[in-house]
């Protein structure tokens, strides 16, 4: 009786009859590899059952993809920022345990059954709402991103942080679900000649901003889950603002109160802090939306091209507070020609927005940038367009084209093209 054919053998022929559709160079390293030729131990072995985690978490095999910080940029982890790792994502939604964190005092570790939201101020009725009390008024969801005024904020004046996740990381997209801030408003009653609200944070720093009350009215939420979980600590559980288009230091945590007046409070974060200073030394002040804005995701310094020259495909994100985004361009020449990226995935107003481009790659240098435009015909400015505005002293709203290059090696840097 011949000899049953091994699993190599059947492999390897099945291999060899196929050869009419795949390379030569593909058919010789399938039959050679053993993570084709061999079983497995996942093949042999059952798994842990399904009550091994009662709440899942990542493959360890993805324990790279974390927040990251750098711990220079601040003096103290408690008032500082991570960083959320873009060039590990995919699609418009951010993983909740992945969303960049900014905190002023360090996260506030509160109590629900202990949680109270007051608004006070211009209004006919001052209320105290416990957290089961906004259970009971009309929840909605949206997806928003959120971006932090600063982001990008170190490449003002050049190329310095040489990875994605440390130049654009400082923004991240969920769905939140809670209650239209109008809601709450309305039912204490707005006395004629208010124009502000002040929401205020229940964390040690007491964040607090000033914010035009037509806002406040439009599309602002009072938020206590996301991705359809109840906020994080670090988000601002378990009651956050969420101010759509906007930066997102008015995006006020651990939301404790709402108060109403007729002018602006005038407040550390809208003065010395989240201000634009310019070239003749003045400062631009309540520049609240979020520029159109984008950029490369993969190829880029922490995603470096690893499988040489052939077919590449770049990755990237676009967004824009004014709503949604209507075209993406990227270039592989540091802007001298640019080409119609593709956008896929859900198009919604103030929200992340992915786009992709495939092309070969012949193993020469690349200068990879993406300029977005918005639905409003907002185009993505370069920086110097950005600095002949606005001065090279500023930190915050730099929406401006950002450039990767591409070694023959694969290795990418951030460097400037203005």
């Amino acid at each position: 009786m011949p000899d049953q054919p091994s699993r190599r053998g059947f492999l390897k022929g099945g291999l060899a009859a196929g050869a009419a559709i795949a390379t030569a160079t593909t058919a010789a390293r399938a039959a050679d590899d053993p993570a084709i030729t061999e079983i497995q131990d996942w093949n042999r072995y059952a798994g842990p059952g399904v009550d091994a985690e009662p709440y899942g978490v990542p493959s360890p095999y993805e324990a790279h993809v974390v927040r990251r910080n750098v711990p220079w940029l601040t003096a103290d982890p408690i008032s500082s920022v991570n960083f959320t790792p873009l060039h590990e994502l995919d699609g418009i939604i951010t993983p909740n345990g992945l969303c960049f964190e900014r905190h002023h005092a360090g996260i506030a570790e509160i109590d629900p059954a202990q949680h109270r939201l007051m608004i006070n101020g211009m209004v006919d009725t001052p209320l105290v709402f416990t957290m089961a009390d906004l259970m009971r008024f009309p929840r909605e969801n949206h997806v928003y991103f959120l971006e932090c005024a600063a982001n990008s904020g170190m490449e003002w004046r050049g190329a310095q942080l040489n990875g994605c996740q440390y130049t654009h990381g400082m923004v991240h997209c969920v769905m939140y679900t809670g209650v239209k801030l109008r809601h709450l408003l309305e039912e204490a009653g707005i006395r004629a000649g208010a124009a502000w609200v002040m929401p205020e944070g229940a964390d040690a720093s007491a964040m607090s901003r000033s914010l035009p009350l037509e806002k406040a009215l439009d599309d602002c939420l009072v938020a206590f889950k996301m991705n359809g979980e109840a906020l994080r600590p670090g988000q601002g559980y378990p009651l956050r603002l969420v101010v759509p288009g906007w930066e997102g230091n008015l995006w006020v945590k651990w939301l404790r109160r709402l108060e109403i007046g007729d002018k602006p409070w005038q407040l550390r974060e809208e003065t010395s802090k989240y201000t634009d200073l310019l070239a003749n030394g003045k400062a631009r002040r309540f520049t609240w939306e979020m520029d159109v804005k984008s950029v490369i995701t993969n190829p880029s310094p922490q995603a470096p091209v690893i499988h040489g020259r052939g077919r590449l495909v770049l990755a990237g994100l676009a967004w824009s507070g004014g709503g949604r985004i209507s075209r993406v361009d990227v270039s592989i020449d540091g802007g001298r020609n640019w080409t119609t990226a593709r956008l896929d995935g859900p198009s919604l107003p103030k929200a992340l927005h992915r786009f992709y481009h495939a092309f070969d790659w012949d193993g020469s240098d690349l200068f990879l940038q993406s300029r977005a435009i918005d639905e409003n015909g907002f185009v993505q400015p370069t920086k110097n367009a950005l600095r002949a505005v606005r001065g090279e002293n500023s930190i915050y709203h730099n929406n401006g084209i950002q450039t990767w290059h591409v070694a023959k090696d694969g290795v990418v840097e951030n460097v400037e093209i203005s």
